[in-house]
């Protein structure tokens, strides 16, 4: 069963094939999202990795400090969207 990662953190310049890639390492990949301005469409600094093949306790204590461009990733679980109205 997948599990959906809170990653934050994250370098401006990162891509979602570059974050993939750093956790292919520890399971298989879904879906990657880095969450964007609306106004410049510059990175927020976080974004979302689904992850398939691990443990949501193991993905975060394997992957919680690992650095990407200079930065230590915060990974965390992701927490349900709230419903829009």
């Amino acid at each position: 069963m997948a599990v959906t990662l809170y990653v934050g953190n994250l370098p401006w310049t990162v891509t979602e094939d570059e974050l993939a890639e750093t956790f292919s390492r520890i399971g298989q990949v879904g879906a990657v999202r880095i969450i964007a301005d609306h106004v410049t469409g510059r990175s927020r600094g976080y974004g979302f990795v689904e992850i398939d093949g691990v443990g949501l306790e193991e993905a975060i204590h394997a992957m919680d400090g690992v650095e990407v461009r200079g930065r230590r990733l915060t990974v965390g679980p992701a927490r349900p969207r709230p419903p829009r109205h």
